[in-house]
């Protein structure tokens, strides 16, 4: 008689992707750490109102690692995950797309805060190319509009003070009740609703393993916590997981 193989949920955040490049938020080396200013170019308060704060969003656009970054080895490791045959999902909190770019099938990741591929206007919600807008930057303008309707132009990304898509987390809820394990990588687990998909797969009865550089509020309820970088760490998890599962 076959045995059911566990579905595994892995909710990814910044902590996953900082070895292709990309900073954190709230590490000992995160972005705001440096930079306390930089949240406002990611809070839709300050950009919606401020002209000189969508500028400097643009100017930091144009210079992220994001478009240039590579997936790292914990991206690989969850894409030989899913090729073990285990039943996958990836909830990623992260906009950059090297998930995909890895190898992972797109429908089994969930953006769940969107993705800085494109762009859309705060006015008429019409989505376009990230590039294009950004090659308009380049060539001068320092806050681009919505071609369609003359609004501004955000990534199509959740900023905070912003609400996720329903749509989206109702999903992310579904997945963290069904699954059997559930994984969190590089994230605080400090930002609701997101930080609530943890305590969601717990009380359904999943085991759960947070894997973070810093503390967490989730540490006491895991059944493991994983400290090691996650480029090393992640793949000997997932040795550990495709070994158990199989």
């Amino acid at each position: 008689m076959n045995q059911k193989r566990p579905l595994i949920a892995v909710l990814t955040g910044a902590g996953i992707s900082t070895d292709s490049g990309i900073p954190d938020y709230r590490g000992p080396q995160g972005l705001w750490r440096k930079d306390p200013s930089a949240e406002e170019l990611v809070t839709i308060g300050p950009y919606r109102d401020d002209s000189t704060v969508r500028e400097r969003a643009w100017r930091m656009r144009l210079e992220t690692a994001e478009q240039a970054a590579e997936p790292n080895a914990g991206h690989r490791a969850l894409v030989d995950l899913e090729r073990s045959g285990l039943p996958l999902r990836v909830l990623t909190q992260n906009i950059d797309g090297l998930h995909q770019r890895a190898g992972l099938t797109a429908r089994k990741v969930l953006e769940l805060h969107g993705n800085v591929r494109e762009t859309q206007c705060l006015s008429c919600r019409a989505v376009g190319s990230m590039p294009q807008a950004l090659a308009r930057v380049e060539a001068g303008e320092p806050d681009p509009d919505c071609r369609e309707c003359g609004g501004i132009l955000k990534p199509r990304i959740v900023m905070f003070g912003e609400n996720l898509d329903q749509e989206v987390l109702g999903q992310a809820d579904a997945i963290a009740k069904a699954c059997d394990i559930f994984v969190a990588v590089g994230t605080s687990l400090q930002v609701y609703p997101v930080a609530a998909l943890p305590q969601i797969a717990v009380e359904g009865g999943a085991r759960l393993i947070v894997m973070n550089g810093e503390p967490t509020p989730f540490d006491e309820a895991a059944a493991e916590v994983i400290r090691g970088p996650i480029s090393r760490a992640l793949p000997e998890l997932v040795r550990r997981l495709v070994t158990e599962g199989a």
